[in-house]
């Protein structure tokens, strides 16, 4: 009897709404996972999407007035300015060298400090030290320029030590051949230990029996770093460093402004200064500054595409 019942095949519009449903049932059911996630999203949504609509406003003269719709559009007139600019040039020379120098300088030392850690046996002592590498990152760059200050100024504690010892005071702050070398220590001693974190995780991650069975092959320290911890961390390093690529344009805003001066602008002067500067130091032109901003997004969208096929091409680890 069954046999001979013949049965409706489903419409496309009858699967259509069987998967909208399993779809709602799926999201009802992990619920609270998309509520853990959601004030991430409100918070990308809000600040990194949302002001998007402003981009326009690179294209066009702003009229305080009339706001961003009504303001006139000049084309390519604030980008022809931008690029006739002096400051401009420099800013964008000083932003990469800074940037380069924090990729060559800062970036191999969590990797290596989370390494060498790793290798401490005492746990106690193991912690103690991690907590005291992570404290700097809490602290404020106001905090920590007045900590270099009160060091390295012309009064501070080196400079009076050295008179005290007879020796001449040294300008520290104002040498424009140590004023990068400066940033790079301070941001090596504000972040390393906060961006060890995420290696020694990974380093956690690695299945302890590797290490066993190298031991009983008679690996040493070395060995087990260089063919076992060191291909463990490998990908968190490549994408690690596909994003530091992809964040080439900002060279550290907060240090910078909190550390330099006059006497050192030009070494110190990277793009975001020079944005601050031209917006808030100079009769504002919202248009230009919007031109610089959006220049600066674009060219790290560029970097961070091409690390990520260079490094996908080498590696085979990539985060798009």
């Amino acid at each position: 009897m069954s046999s001979n019942v013949i049965r409706k095949e489903s419409t496309p519009y009858q699967a259509r709404k069987r998967a909208k449903k399993s779809l709602w049932q799926r999201i009802w059911m992990k619920r609270w996972c998309y509520l853990i996630i959601l004030p991430g999203m409100a918070y990308f949504l809000l600040f990194k999407y949302v002001p998007m609509y402003g981009i326009q406003l690179a294209f066009k003269e702003f009229d305080i007035v009339g706001g961003i719709n009504a303001s006139p559009w000049v084309g390519w007139a604030n980008f022809e300015l931008l690029f006739r600019d002096r400051e401009f040039f420099l800013a964008l020379k000083n932003t990469l060298i800074i940037s380069y120098m924090q990729l060559l300088l800062f970036f191999p030392f969590p990797v290596i400090l989370s390494i060498l850690l790793n290798e401490v046996k005492p746990a106690r002592f193991k912690k103690s030290v991690q907590t005291i590498l992570t404290f700097p990152h809490f602290l404020s760059w106001v905090i920590v320029a007045g900590i270099m200050m009160n060091i390295l100024a012309n009064n501070g504690a080196i400079n009076n030590l050295a008179a005290a010892l007879g020796l001449e005071k040294y300008q520290y702050l104002t040498n424009k051949g140590l004023f990068r070398y400066i940033l790079i220590f301070t941001l090596t001693w504000k972040e390393a230990g906060w961006s060890c974190i995420l290696y020694i995780a990974a380093i956690t991650g690695i299945d302890p029996a590797l290490y066993e069975a190298a031991t009983i092959d008679g690996a040493n320290r070395w060995h087990k770093i260089r063919h076992i911890t060191w291909p463990g961390i490998l990908p968190i390093v490549v994408i690690t460093l596909i994003l530091r690529v992809g964040h080439m344009m900002d060279a550290g805003f907060d240090q910078i402004m909190n550390l330099y001066n006059s006497t050192v602008l030009d070494v110190a002067d990277i793009l975001d200064t020079y944005i601050y500067r031209i917006t808030f130091q100079r009769t504002p032109n919202f248009g230009f500054s919007t031109a610089v901003g959006l220049f600066k997004g674009l060219t790290n969208c560029v970097l961070l595409l091409s690390v990520n096929a260079v490094c996908k091409k080498i590696s085979g680890t990539g985060i798009l």
